[in-house]
């Protein structure tokens, strides 16, 4: 049964703790990531991203263009920093373009 409590709680923390409650902290992480990449990519670059996917602290990005891929390839930690940067915390270790 639900645990009641006797003074109001903000909806904020409500639904902290029913995320943490059913483990879903790691399915929100990798929809995070993925608005992360939008969001610090841009449209440019994000048009040619066919798919990102968060497994543990590693971001997996397939690109459609080799040249971008091996462009981004030297800003790797740069990238990294900045999506940690826009999640709030550091939740990506590394960086795999395919």
């Amino acid at each position: 049964m639900a645990k009641r409590y006797a003074e109001n709680i903000s909806l904020g923390d409500a639904l902290k703790e029913f995320i943490g409650k059913n483990k879903l902290d790691k399915g929100l992480d990798k929809v995070n990531a993925k608005e992360a990449w939008v969001t610090v990519m841009g449209h440019a670059i994000v048009k040619y991203t066919s798919d990102v996917k968060l497994d543990r602290e590693t971001l997996y990005v397939q690109l459609t263009s080799s040249v971008l891929r091996e462009e981004l390839s030297y800003g790797k930690e740069k990238i990294v920093k900045l999506l940690n940067e826009e999640l709030g915390r550091e939740l990506i270790k590394k960086l795999i373009l395919r």
